[in-house]
């Protein structure tokens, strides 16, 4: 539900409309455990390989930069005093 001001074009309040909870039935409960333990390993499963790869994007990253810097000249940096 939505509270609008007329005069402003702005929502001056909202509300979620209430989900009716249901209740799980005793005889599916194992099912539903089973289901969510799959999912929390699959997810985990996930996060490892992602932690795993980012040491090597990091590393191909800290080369790729590295390479840069090499081919770049070295300039001796401007100071202050040197712009008079």
């Amino acid at each position: 539900m939505l509270t609008v001001d007329p005069s402003l074009p702005a929502v001056l309040d909202h509300k979620l409309p209430q989900k009716p909870q249901v209740a799980a039935k005793m005889e599916d409960v194992p099912k539903l455990v089973k289901e969510e333990a799959s999912r929390r390993d699959e997810k985990y499963q996930q996060l490892a390989e992602a932690e795993k790869n980012k040491g090597k994007v990091l590393d191909r990253k800290f080369q790729e930069l590295l390479k840069k810097a090499k081919e770049e000249p070295i300039t001796k940096p401007l100071k202050d005093i040197d712009l008079d």
